[in-house]
């Protein structure tokens, strides 16, 4: 073999030594990168369904008939800063030239159960102790809260349902008795 060629193949053989070893020595670069994820508020909101339907037949004692309804509430506001729900009614009435009525009194509501719907929920925190009257009147006065849930609990979607008890003297005249309930969700457990 040439000199000369062993020469320029050493020669070869450091450069491309040393390259190897430039590449191997090179630093890492990183760079951080910063996402974001907005989330926007919903709305507080609910929905009364299947309102209740109460029978009592007259047998010379007091009565006391229940009955359920629905009532499907969607806190999708992202706040944490509670709810509740409060009602409120007309009196017990036949109506009529001469309507006979139910005291003021006589629809309770006795105990409350909370579901949550669908999805991921923060179960509410209620703190209304039962039973509980329900106002009532010729023309409906204020409303009580019934159901709350408090700070930092009742996040989602759930189905609420209050059980009613309409008390039935023995006394009571015979009829179809009818009441308005007026259910609504407001902001803040108080």
């Amino acid at each position: 073999m040439n000199p000369s060629t062993l020469v320029r193949r050493c020669r070869r053989a450091l450069l491309l030594g040393s390259a190897l070893t430039m590449l191997i020595a090179l630093p890492a670069y990183a760079d951080n990168v910063t996402g974001s994820a907005t989330v926007t508020a919903g709305t507080l909101a609910m929905a009364a369904t299947d309102p209740p339907t109460l029978t009592a037949t007259l047998n010379g004692t007091d009565q006391n008939v229940t009955d359920t309804i629905t009532i499907d509430a969607q806190d999708n506001t992202g706040s944490g800063g509670g709810w509740k729900l409060q009602v409120t009614s007309t009196t017990f009435s036949t109506g009529g030239a001469t309507p006979k009525t139910l005291a003021t009194t006589a629809t309770a509501i006795t105990g409350v159960t909370s579901i949550c719907d669908a999805g991921t929920c923060t179960a509410p925190t209620n703190g209304v102790t039962y039973p509980l009257t329900v106002p009532a009147d010729g023309t409906a006065p204020a409303a009580v809260s019934f159901f709350t849930s408090a700070v930092n609990t009742g996040m989602g979607d759930f189905t609420i349902t209050p059980t009613f008890r309409v008390t039935v003297p023995a006394n009571t005249y015979a009829g179809t008795y009818t009441s308005t309930m007026s259910i609504t969700i407001a902001s803040g457990p108080s």
